[in-house]
């Protein structure tokens, strides 16, 4: 380290008394290596930082502190004007020196040198410990255990035939097995004694019609499959005429020119030919090069390799001939037991009839013969035609065999019977759960409706009817369905409607949605007194919500406008930019109510306080609503509109799209580092912040900078409710995190529950928080007294990393791992939340190779992960996205960026953060790419960047807190004393 070449002897060597200290510095040369190390790790404090410089160790502190010179346990140095220096120098002394920011000005040997930053080198004092003899103790928590977490909502499984009760006769063992060849499954073969095939051969019970199956030997099947019949053959007549077992062989095997192939060009391909294109999936034939015949369209995956070679063999075998036969017998003699009138024995042979067979099904039932006949041809015309064997003839038979039996069960009062026959063999779920509602079937009617998927509003409509009230309601606020169900009852039970509708209300309030809690419950007339209480807790809890809450109050009470009139007047008199959005929304739900006396009171001072809000430029305009405001026809209004213009179009632009301004810059030194370390941050409506100190608990901020309210309890990370009128802290405590909740508006905390998490959604709706254990992710009840899960979807593959949420979808990242505990790859799910959730796509992070060292993550699915730079270390993994779900504009960031160390996305802005040194920078960028917002400060601590839609917060451990509002560009700093 080279000292530079203007070197001065000042004429104080050291500082002198007592001095605030910034940084110690330790001569190696004088203690020796050992005990300087041994001074430098017994100084060191949680922040400070190690450097090199001039033969000896820096040590610089995370915040500056008073220390006697003849006791310190180095030569200390003092902070002045951006400056570290051992001795006190005169004006003239500095001037020859000329130091600049953040030099180090070292006086040794009676002579001070200037350091520049780029000549100090960090040191890393973990380096300097030996625990190569310790051994790692894995820490539990004193108490028991966290119980593992409960499920609200036990899936209920898909009906059976014994779910519509006794009556509905078992399945036949022969049409168990053809159920499993129509869905792919090997089913294995009972062979019967010889004495008991005997016995029921000979000892039917009376009135008792079987099925036989008579098993050939293999001559026999042979000599049947290729024996000739001639048309017209008594007990065939459905069969078409058979060609001799010569031509039959020719015309399977050969590549006879005088069959057509399936695309009429004529030629007909050889036996090896079309057993690789059956193999490979494909067409039977393929138009030939020079052929004018137009290519189809590729079709949906086929069957696998299996099912294509079980295909070819169908029509270019005997085998179909066997198939296609036995499959025929089977269908006619069903046909039989619906014409004798047998309807016990026919349903237990009835093949369910789905809105759509795969290919194995098809494959399973043969290849379909011409569609007026019965049997199942083995060389019948491919294509979608058959969707079931035999064409769609024989599918529209058993449909209006199946309709004309539930007809005949109804009539004889046989109601489970008839559903059965709706539900299970027409696949007419809906209708079959209205048959079942309709006879007072409710039970019945609300296992079938969630045990097939039926929309969930449908859902939550029959586990109601079912006096399932609890099982109803946890479907509802898992789903979000409330509105749909409750619209579906009104249609038919009014009385049932109203008291889900008073809990669809009571769960809004308890989640603190109050405004939309009181549009829920206002149609019930009885209960306008709760709505009142919930408007006037919703007023207390401030922001925009609060200001539609104080108009309903003012406009649709009786005795409301009495109540509300100082509340009015203080917000529409108040000229701080502070409380503009309120003002906003206020006049906003002024324009939309009814014509009354006390709007026409309220609308005159609303338009002047947001003619008021248009002159200042620093806020969005509102020129639009003014318009809407200024065309009522109200005559409060009249001597408005002849002493003002008509308002015009703002051309201002919000700040959000305001490209071409210059970056807002925003500065962080050590002078702005608070009294207590900031772990999370979040802004709240009406500008308040919450803060989380770790142990010293949480603290709620108010935009002026004043502490509003403390809560004792541990927070070292927030999850805050989507109307910010509360929020869950979490404190770890070993293997489990510690939840408490708090309530921003009555301002009191109290200890939740214990739970075990890998990782969980920063943000909620003030019920339904989603949190993720292992390779389960879970949607928990916060509202119930302890933790319940309401949604769960295990075995996930991995270790979810990262999760975000918002109104209408939930994502999260999964990080694979291979066997051996390697890196595999990161996937992407992603869910929408209303009527389900409902996985609506999954995406690996393509061309990841190892573990990503920072991840950002929108709710709608977009993702970017990446390697971060290591000091020393080789060039960093390169940032790889993935595209949200939705249509929209997405980031694309840089391959690789020196000193990038994360990312931070939300749809509109991504936060850019950059480390060299001491010096971090968090750079805003608008979907454009513009550069809009740089944060910069220097220290150790690392920067923390929490990011919405409306505001950008960045806090760091020392106490420093600064956020942005994205709306209008002001930069808010927020003190921590």
């Amino acid at each position: 380290m080279s000292a530079t070449p203007g070197a001065v002897r000042p004429r104080a060597q050291v500082h002198r008394g007592t001095v605030v200290a910034a940084a110690w510095w330790f001569h190696r040369g004088l203690l020796g290596e050992a005990e300087a190390r041994r001074r430098v790790l017994a100084a060191w404090r949680p922040g400070a930082t190690v450097w090199a410089l001039a033969g000896g160790h820096l040590l610089k502190l995370a915040a500056p502190c008073k220390s006697a010179v003849e006791a310190a346990p180095g030569l200390p140095l003092v902070l002045e004007s951006g400056v570290l220096t051992s001795a006190p120098l005169s004006p003239k002394e500095r001037e020859r020196l000329a130091p600049p920011p953040g030099a180090v000005v070292l006086v040794h040997e009676g002579i001070a040198r200037v350091y520049g930053p780029g000549a100090l080198r960090q040191v890393d004092p973990g380096t300097w410990l030996d625990v190569s003899e310790w051994r790692r103790v894995r820490v539990k928590g004193l108490g028991a255990p966290p119980p593992p977490l409960k499920s609200a909502l036990e899936p209920l499984p898909p009906p059976t035939r014994a779910t519509f009760g006794p009556k509905v006769p078992a399945l036949a063992p022969e049409a168990e097995r053809m159920l499993a060849r129509m869905a792919g499954r090997e089913v294995p073969v009972v062979r019967e004694g010889l004495f008991a095939r005997l016995r029921r051969a000979f000892s039917p019970k009376a009135g008792e019609t079987t099925l036989t199956v008579r098993r050939e030997g293999l001559f026999a099947r042979l000599r049947r499959a290729f024996r000739t019949e001639q048309q017209g053959t008594p007990g065939n007549a459905l069969a078409p005429s058979r060609a001799g077992w010569f031509d039959r062989l020719r015309g399977a095997f050969s590549s006879d020119t005088a069959h057509t192939s399936a695309t009429g060009t004529g030629g007909r391909a050889g036996w090896f030919s079309r057993l690789l294109a059956g193999m490979r999936g494909g067409d039977a034939a393929k138009a030939s090069p020079g052929s004018s015949t137009p290519t189809r369209p590729p079709g949906p995956e086929g069957p696998g390799t299996l099912e294509q070679l079980k295909e070819w063999m169908l029509r270019n075998t005997p085998l179909g001939q066997l198939v296609g036969q036995r499959k025929g017998d089977y269908l006619r003699h069903l046909f039989e037991l619906f014409e004798q009138g047998n309807l016990d024995e026919a349903l237990r042979h009835a093949i369910p009839l789905g809105k759509s067979l795969d290919a194995r099904a098809k494959l399973a039932l043969g290849v379909p013969g011409p569609r007026e006949t019965l049997r199942i041809q083995p060389q019948g015309r491919s294509g979608a035609a058959q969707s079931f064997g035999g064409g769609p003839a024989v599918f529209e038979a058993l449909r209006e065999r199946y309709r004309e039996t539930f007809r005949r069960l109804e009539r004889e009062g046989r109601i489970d019977e008839a559903a059965f026959v709706l539900a299970e063999l027409l696949d007419a779920t809906e209708e079959a759960v209205s048959f079942l509602e309709r006879h007072g079937r409710f039970q019945l009617a609300a296992e079938l409706a969630e045990g097939r998927g039926l929309p969930p509003g449908l859902v939550v409509r029959q586990w109601f009817l079912a006096k399932d009230v609890e099982r109803a309601v946890a479907i509802a606020r898992r789903s979000g369905v409330f509105a749909d169900a409750v619209l579906r009852l009104e249609k038919t039970h009014a009385a049932e409607a109203q008291a889900l509708r008073l809990l669809w209300a009571e769960s809004l309030a308890e989640a603190g949605d109050w405004s939309r809690a009181v549009d829920a419950v206002w149609p019930v007339p009885s209960a306008r007194h709760l709505a009142r209480a919930w408007v006037e807790r919703g007023i207390q809890a401030g922001g925009a919500g609060s200001a539609k809450l104080l108009a309903r109050l003012a406009l649709e009470f009786p005795d409301g406008f009495g109540a509300a009139r100082e509340d009015i007047q203080a917000l529409l008199s108040d000229e701080t930019p502070t409380r503009a959005p309120e003002r906003l929304a206020f006049a906003t739900e002024l324009l939309r109510a009814e014509a009354s006396d006390a709007r026409s009171a309220l609308l005159v001072p609303a338009v002047r306080a947001l003619m008021r809000d248009e002159e200042v430029e620093a806020l969005p305009s509102n020129a639009r609503l003014l318009q809407q405001l200024h065309a009522l026809n109200a005559p409060a209004l009249t001597a408005l509109r002849a002493d003002l213009p008509t308002p015009r179009a703002s051309q201002r632009r919000p700040w959000a799209e305001a490209h071409d301004l210059p970056p807002v810059r925003v500065g962080m030194d050590r002078g702005h580092a608070g009294a207590h370390a900031v772990h999370d941050a979040g802004v709240l409506p009406g500008r308040r912040v919450l803060l989380a100190l770790g142990e010293a608990g949480a603290r709620l901020v108010g935009p002026d900078g004043r502490t509003l309210a403390g809560f004792d309890v541990p927070a070292f990370s927030l999850v805050l409710s989507a109307q910010g009128d509360r929020a869950l802290a979490l404190a770890r405590r070993g293997d489990v995190w510690r939840v408490s909740r708090l309530d921003l508006v009555e301002r009191r905390a109290t200890h939740w529950c214990d739970l075990e998490l890998d990782s969980w959604a920063p943000t909620y709706d003030g019920e339904r928080w989603f949190t993720a254990m292992r390779d389960a992710v879970s949607m928990v009840d916060t509202l119930a007294a302890e933790p319940r899960s309401l949604w769960r979807v295990s075995e996930v593959g991995g270790t979810v990393l990262r999760m975000a949420v918002d109104a209408k979808h939930l994502s999260f990242l999964v990080l694979h791992l291979t066997p051996d505990q390697g890196f595999e790859r990161l996937e992407r799910w992603t869910y929408e939340l209303h009527g389900g959730p409902v996985l609506r796509g999954r995406a690996d992070m393509k061309g990841l190779r190892e573990p990503p060292g920072a991840l950002a993550l929108t709710p709608d699915g977009e993702a970017m992960a990446g390697g971060i730079e290591v000091p020393g270390g080789a060039e960093p993994e390169p940032w790889y996205s993935v595209a949200p779900i939705v249509t929209r504009r997405f980031h694309s960031p840089a391959r690789w960026a020196a000193e990038r160390v994360g990312e931070v996305l939300s749809p509109a802005w991504r936060v850019t953060r950059f480390q060299k040194g001491e010096l971090h920078t968090a750079l805003l960028f608008g979907i454009t790419g513009h550069t809009r917002v740089t944060v910069e400060s220097s220290g150790t601590p690392p920067q923390v960047v929490r990011l919405t839609e409306d505001w950008c917060v960045v806090h760091d451990l020392w106490g420093r807190v600064a956020w942005l509002d994205l709306r209008s560009g002001e930069v808010h700093r927020v003190p921590v004393v």
